[in-house]
């Protein structure tokens, strides 16, 4: 028994020097190897181009955000966003709106191409932006906000008929001397529309553009094309490609932050900074209808977990769904929604070695730790480079698959104590059985103890018997067949 006491806490200190371990590896990868940082040689006569094809979300605005700020570092003549979007979160639209207005280099968003068209988010980027270009056939507007969610007819609608009675053809042609204006059916409606009419008015004063349609834009959701767009002053340029829209913008006066500058645009070589593999993978993550299953899955999760404690699938699952669908409804940031999945895969990955899940609780761990490095792992923090990512996530899954062939050894191992090890133990009756009304009763010697015994057949003083399950300190026995279950014998 001492013996069995001394592995057990052996095993215990063994599984505890093993988190140590696993723990100090992981903070030598991500404080280690990660990739030198070096210094870009200053570029100039460089245009840089970001694509935005979609809705605006989260995943966009870290893109654009990043390609901004590496068009100041690399300082570029000019960032160009080739725009194509139907709208998006408005958070993530004001964000970037932030980050234009505050550039150290002039941004000219540009609605292209042919056929695409900059609504309601993209209409607000393009009045904020210091150029504001579109291709032929292209247009803007509808920049009413909506909300996502809330049920349809809620709050109490005002007797306001005028914004209906503008007919199609006002509608087409933008028509701004309309008596009324749409004001909201309720409190929320008003408070959000005047809101984002004060809001889009003062980009358009900001750079001179046409105020009163831009209201129009919000209020009546009107819309423009792009010639018509550049005679109401709109926009500043209708171009057929990047080509003739340096050409066009070229020493032209823009306002910027720190104050006037004229472009020098004439020339400038185009470099295309495409959208790479994280800002796609975030972008199926912040869709949202991805993001509504995301957000009903860890709500079920949760709750699964809640009402059935130590079930371990539901509640992993639910966590990782409910912070990745708090992220790309923008509750959590790009910054906590990574640290708290890292935290959270740190917690999983070192709960195996002391919950018995059998890798259910590491492989969540390990998914979570991978997320949260990836969405961590942009232009604006120092680089976590990919091979110290993998080489953690490899880290992690060797110790979880140590820990989980330990406890599966363990399983097999027989038991050492309690009741259990009692089991299929042999024994010897001491003495005839008497019979009961419930069957017949005696006495055993059981690995060198007395103990009641119980049984459904007759049993004589020195038969050998075997325990086939234990009630209260009365041991249920059999007589012996002549097998030896986990390798027991008699005593």
């Amino acid at each position: 028994m001492r013996m069995r006491q001394f592995r057990a806490k052996q095993y215990t200190r063994r599984t505890v020097l093993w988190s140590l371990v696993f723990l100090a590896g992981v903070l030598w990868a991500l404080s280690g190897p990660s990739r030198p940082v070096q210094a870009q040689p200053e570029q100039t006569g460089t245009a840089l181009v970001l694509s935005v094809q979609g809705a605006i979300g989260p995943a966009t605005m870290d893109y654009l955000i990043r390609g901004i700020r590496r068009g100041e570092q690399e300082n570029a003549g000019l960032v160009v966003i080739e725009l194509d979007t139907p709208g998006g979160l408005m958070d993530s639209m004001r964000e970037i709106i932030k980050t234009i207005l505050a550039s150290d280099v002039p941004v000219a968003t540009y609605v292209s191409p042919q056929g695409a068209r900059a609504a309601s988010a993209g209409t607000y980027i393009l009045y904020a932006s210091h150029i504001a270009a579109m291709a032929p056939a292209t247009n803007l507007g509808s920049a009413t906000p909506v909300q996502m969610g809330g049920l349809p007819g809620s709050g109490e609608p005002e007797p306001e008929t005028a914004p209906e009675e503008l007919t199609s053809d006002e509608e087409a042609r933008g028509n701004t001397e309309h008596p009324e204006k749409r004001r909201g059916n309720t409190a929320m409606e008003r408070k959000v529309l005047e809101d984002a009419v004060s809001y889009i008015r003062g980009l358009a004063e900001r750079h001179g553009r046409n105020a009163d349609w831009a209201e129009q834009a919000v209020r009546e959701a009107v819309n423009l094309g792009a010639t018509d767009a550049l005679e109401r002053n709109v926009v500043d340029v209708v171009a057929p490609d990047l080509q003739a829209l340096l050409t066009a913008i070229d020493g032209r006066t823009v306002r910027m932050a720190s104050g006037e500058r004229v472009l020098e645009t004439a020339g400038l070589e185009l470099i295309r900074a495409e959208p790479d593999w994280r800002t796609g993978l975030l972008s199926v993550i912040t869709d949202p209808n991805v993001a509504y299953f995301l957000m009903i899955i860890g709500f079920y999760g949760i709750l699964f977990e809640l009402a059935n404690p130590g079930a371990v699938v539901p509640g992993v699952i639910g966590a990782i769904c409910l912070i990745l669908a708090l992220f790309a409804f923008q509750i959590l940031s790009v910054n906590y929604a990574g640290l708290a999945l890292i935290l959270l895969g740190l917690a999983f990955i070192v709960g195996e070695a002391f919950v018995p899940s059998f890798g259910i609780l590491g492989i969540g761990g390990i998914v979570a730790f991978v997320a949260g490095s990836v969405i961590l792992m942009d232009g604006s923090h120092q680089d976590i480079s990919l091979p110290s990512i993998g080489g953690t996530a490899v880290v992690a899954g060797g110790f979880i698959l140590w820990t989980v062939t330990r406890f599966i050894g363990l399983r097999r191992r027989a038991p050492v104590s309690g009741s259990e090890l009692l089991v299929h133990e042999a024994g010897i009756a001491l003495d005839d059985f008497e019979t009961t009304y419930e069957g017949y009763r005696g006495h055993v010697r059981v690995s060198g103890e007395r103990w009641n015994a119980h049984s459904q057949a007759d049993i004589k003083a020195g038969t050998q018997v075997r325990v086939n399950g234990m009630h209260g300190l009365t041991l249920l026995v059999g007589p012996e067949t002549g097998d030896t279950p986990n390798g027991h014998g008699s005593s």
